[in-house]
């Protein structure tokens, strides 16, 4: 849940008191919010670092699997939410 959990728990009490239909907010509020969170704090790292310093990074494959995994969640998403249901 992490930094997402006020949306998340917004969501499911929106379904659930919407009899489980689509609402307004939608999934559009946790994909948008975790979105900005993910740039927000890559942000901010990348700002923490002194100027003439660098980082590299250490598990290579740690990050190739996060990040094709997140392409997927995004890509997953957008098919729901175009493809599957458009209305």
């Amino acid at each position: 849940l992490g930094s997402s959990a006020p949306e998340i728990l917004l969501s499911i009490v929106e379904i659930v008191g919407g009899g489980f239909h689509n609402g307004k907010l939608g999934p559009g509020v946790i994909v948008g919010s975790a979105a900005f969170n993910l740039f927000v704090i890559v942000a901010f790292c990348i700002l923490a670092i002194p100027s003439p310093d660098t980082r590299m990074i250490e598990k290579y494959d740690v990050f190739i699997v996060t990040a094709v995994f997140s392409m997927l969640a995004y890509l997953w998403l957008v098919f729901i939410v175009q493809v599957s249901s458009p209305d």
